[in-house]
């Protein structure tokens, strides 16, 4: 299971998804306020302006995703078709990244952390791990075949 190159996509892509859960997202400055982004919402002084219950349930789903995918080596098909979902739901994630920082602020200045190009690095290696994913169940078909 972890010898296999796409279970070491997965874990990446799990770890860049967990570590939303500890980096801001953004910093936004607007009247001489600087309100904190980060997978609760949107903060002042540690007072939510903006609930972000639905960040958070949506990066709790996409590691528990990760997990099961990679627990599930054996059923390769089901192992796609999970991290393609994932897939899904990190550009989702993404959207809401921007929705919440544009919907709340009109004029205001935004400084996006980097913590922000993490959905987009596990995007990548979710493909990198579909690639490989696909490559293993091809071998296996031709092995079969050959017997």
């Amino acid at each position: 299971m972890i010898q296999r190159i796409q279970t070491l996509y997965l874990l990446g892509s799990a770890l860049f998804v967990c570590l939303l859960f500890i980096l801001p997202f953004a910093e936004i400055a607007e009247n001489g306020a600087i309100y904190l982004f980060n997978f609760k919402g949107i903060l002042l002084d540690g007072t939510l302006k903006e609930n972000g219950m639905a960040i958070s349930f949506l990066i709790g789903i996409i590691v528990a995703l990760h997990g099961f995918a990679i627990l599930s080596y054996k059923k390769r098909v089901l192992q796609i078709r999970v991290t393609v979902f994932s897939i899904l739901l990190l550009l989702g994630l993404f959207g809401m990244f921007f929705f919440f920082t544009y919907y709340s602020f009109s004029d205001a200045q935004i400084s996006f952390k980097i913590s922000l190009v993490f959905p987009l690095l596990a995007i990548i290696l979710d493909y990198l791990a579909i690639r490989a994913i696909g490559k293993d169940e091809a071998l296996i078909r031709s092995i079969d075949r050959i017997r």
